[in-house]
């Protein structure tokens, strides 16, 4: 079975006409997909895409174009029995290279292209993919994986032994995961752009929907980070868990000095406080900050970096994002590194489809990994999740694992329809155009 043709789409959604998803940083995001659909000689599909939030999504969807001479043509069957080789053979082009390397539009753009594999690979098996990586075998796992540039950090043989601990029990604990799904936390209340009446209410509805974990965008006027933090933790009460992100906003002497003035408000962690490239400044802000932790990882470029945070002791909450990293390859290899050095994993979620992607890898990680989800969860975001074919299910603040073949990564066809950009209707509608209904 060979890999025949590709479609490339350019999907954006008007989010920023509600204030959904603004922080300090990005004020006016329109949650977009740069989405890939691979299509083999049997009819078969993989659907995948990275994440960005509007203007130069359509860079994503060239950059995802140009590595199509690298994929049409391949033997699915190849890919499957050597994904490590193939993720090689996307990451180490001599040419594409040139733009990262691992790094940048190139290598988010790659993770459509590897995300869609596995979705292709999913589909095949008849599982989903948490499911698909909780039955390989740890050799499996292992051979997934480019260790380059990391095993000062983690060795093949330190990754194999990681997970052949939890190899006797990994069914008692996909058991308990079928019955009681993997915690989540909300972000959905703590959009920087809401009015206090409109976070109030979702304060409130989350907590009667079982969330027990909530986070607030910060990095505004230290009087009005004060306000909102403040007005969050008494709309949650003193129980409920409390996070700050601060979307990169800071240096490291203020970030400082602005989560001390928070701590009052009892937080378990500071997110992104500054520059995601910044691992010293990170591990200063830690000891300057501790108990409260810190958490990064949505904008981690690669592996390199988190292998960086973690040997620094500059993060106590791995983030790893689905979507930044070059697709599920490179996050089995940085959810092994965090398992040994005892940090765990909590995904970031925080766009369109990342929810539907990341609940697989958190879920994979209970089971094969970790063994425990007591310190962790998984960000939830309660956006656009209808355009999914098989969106993700909460229930009682906690997402209950996946059924459907795939990794959750397809968008419905008429909700690529409606919203392609810039010619799909919808964007027609919002440019006054006329629309045609023929």
């Amino acid at each position: 079975m060979r890999i025949t043709d590709y479609e490339i789409v350019d999907l954006r959604f008007p989010t920023s006409l509600t204030s959904d998803g603004t922080d300090a940083v990005h004020k006016d995001p329109d949650y977009s997909a740069a989405y890939v659909i691979l299509r083999t000689e049997t009819g078969d599909e993989g659907h995948g895409f990275t994440f960005t939030i509007g203007r130069g999504n359509d860079i994503c969807a060239e950059a995802i174009r140009a590595f199509m001479p690298l994929v049409i043509g391949q033997d699915v069957e190849a890919i499957v029995a050597d994904s490590a080789a193939f993720w090689r053979t996307l990451a180490g082009d001599s040419q594409l290279r040139w733009l990262g390397p691992e790094k940048g539009v190139i290598h988010i753009s790659m993770a459509a292209v590897v995300n869609a594999m596995w979705d292709l690979q999913a589909k095949l098996a008849r599982k989903p993919v948490w499911k698909l990586l909780a039955d390989m075998s740890p050799r499996q796992i292992v051979s997934a994986i480019d260790f380059h540039y990391i095993t000062d950090a983690l060795t093949p043989d330190e990754a194999l032994a990681i997970l052949d601990r939890q190899q006797a029990t990994r069914r008692d604990r996909e058991a308990i995961l079928r019955r009681d799904g993997y915690p989540a936390y909300t972000t959905s209340a703590g959009w920087m752009g809401y009015s206090d009446a409109k976070v109030r209410r979702l304060c409130r509805e989350a907590l009667a929907e079982g969330f027990t974990h909530f986070k607030v965008k910060v990095g505004a006027d230290p009087s009005d980070d004060r306000r909102r933090v403040g007005l969050v933790r008494d709309a949650i009460g003193p129980d409920a868990k409390l996070m700050i992100d601060a979307n990169q906003r800071w240096d490291v002497g203020e970030a400082i000095a602005r989560v001390r003035e928070l701590a009052k408000f009892d937080l378990m962690w500071i997110e992104e406080p500054t520059s995601p490239d910044d691992v010293l400044g990170h591990a200063a802000i830690a000891r300057a900050v501790a108990p409260i932790g810190v958490a990064t990882g949505e904008h981690c470029a690669n592996r390199v970096l988190f292998k960086q945070l973690l040997q620094a002791n500059a993060i106590a909450f791995c983030q790893i994002d689905s979507c930044r990293l070059g697709g599920v390859n490179e996050n089995l290899a940085v959810i092994l590194m965090a398992a040994k050095f005892g940090v765990p994993v909590c995904p970031h979620a925080g766009g369109v489809g990342l929810c539907e992607l990341v609940q697989h890898l958190s879920m994979w990680d209970f089971i094969s990994v970790s063994g425990r989800m007591d310190d962790r969860v998984a960000e939830f975001v309660d956006h656009l999740h209808e355009h999914f074919v098989d969106p993700v299910v909460m229930r009682r603040g906690r997402y209950l694992a996946p059924t459907a073949p795939g990794y959750g990564s397809t968008i419905k066809s008429e909700s690529r329809d409606a919203y392609r950009f810039p010619d799909g209707p919808v964007w027609a509608r919002l440019r006054g155009e006329k629309v045609s209904h023929a």
